[in-house]
């Protein structure tokens, strides 16, 4: 589950060794972050900042060159703009060399900082990143994009520690009850968009172009079938407290991992201070698309809802 890499041996691995890796959710893992990091005065600084937070992270958005709803004075906001910009730049040139295949039409989202120990924060189920879930609905109406994910974590000390209960192809294969999910009591699973989709979609576009965060709230049948997958892992005892195929995966202190966290089923069981970068990459770029969950949920659609209706 775990592709690992010492710098010496990633830089003879192909791109396409590495796509195929990602695209049969693996994680790629790298011993130390291959991307330069900010300076450990920075570093030192963004691990003072739990203190002064409300919320869980802080996140700079591209489209909108910002950080918004970060309450601070303004010397503390544009630092932190500057960091997370600057580091997300890097992401990108990195991403840009060693998955090349993955670059046209990508859309590339936010870079955040995660300050706040994970462990024991008691949140409500859906907002736990404790509890196993897929990463969905979160990033506007990705339609069947992937959800690549770049992590580092900058703790000095600590492992960030996940874990995991296999793939999604894994759970939708063990699971019947994440199609129930998916259907939402529905006798079929459809992911075509429809009139009123579409004219939903093209609103949030014109919105979307005066207020670049607006888009998050757009939604397609696909995002909302991944989005109701997400929240019965997160909510259903029966699966939260199955412990079939559970495995911890650790990431010391500076080393950096990147995986689609929509086919990976995760937790962050324990860690405080990573940095998160994500990118959308269109479903047609993928070298190996019907590893991908749009592609399973489409496959598996039909035989599911003649079971349910047998």
């Amino acid at each position: 589950m775990v592709e690992t890499y010492a710098l010496r041996s990633f830089n003879q691995a192909s791109p396409e060794e590495i796509e195929d890796a990602l695209e049969r959710s693996e994680v790629v893992y790298f011993q130390r972050c291959p991307v330069e990091l900010p300076s450990e005065e920075d570093l030192a600084w963004l691990r003072s900042l739990p203190g002064r937070l409300k919320a869980k992270n802080v996140s700079y958005h591209p489209e909108s060159d910002s950080v918004p709803r970060f309450d601070a004075d303004p010397e503390t906001q544009r630092r932190v703009e500057t960091i997370l910009r600057t580091h997300g730049q890097r992401v990108e040139a990195f991403l840009r060399r060693v998955v090349p295949d993955y670059v046209h039409g990508w859309t590339l989202g936010t870079t955040s900082f995660r300050p706040v120990e994970e462990e024991g924060r008691k949140l409500k189920p859906r907002s736990s990143n404790e509890l196993i879930h897929i990463d969905a609905g979160a990033y506007g109406a990705t339609k069947g994009a992937r959800i690549l994910r770049f992590f580092v974590n900058v703790n000095p000390e600590r492992d960030r520690v996940w874990g995991t209960k296999g793939s999604f192809a894994d759970l939708m294969t063990r699971y019947d009850a994440l199609w129930d999910a998916a259907r939402n009591g529905k006798d079929r699973l459809r992911l075509e968009g429809t009139a009123l989709d579409a004219l939903y979609s093209g609103f949030v576009g014109v919105v979307s172009k005066v207020y670049p965060l607006v888009k998050v709230i757009d939604s397609s049948p696909y995002d909302r079938a991944m989005r109701r997958i997400h929240n019965y892992m997160k909510e259903n005892p029966s699966f939260r407290d199955d412990p079939t195929g559970f495995k911890e995966i650790r990431f010391p202190p500076m080393s950096a991992w990147m995986v689609f966290t929509d086919g990976i089923s995760h937790s962050v069981l324990r860690g405080q201070h990573a940095f998160v970068t994500t990118v959308l990459v269109p479903l047609e770029n993928c070298r190996r698309p019907e590893l991908a969950p749009y592609r399973i949920l489409a496959a598996g659609a039909p035989r599911a809802a003649a079971a349910a209706t047998a």
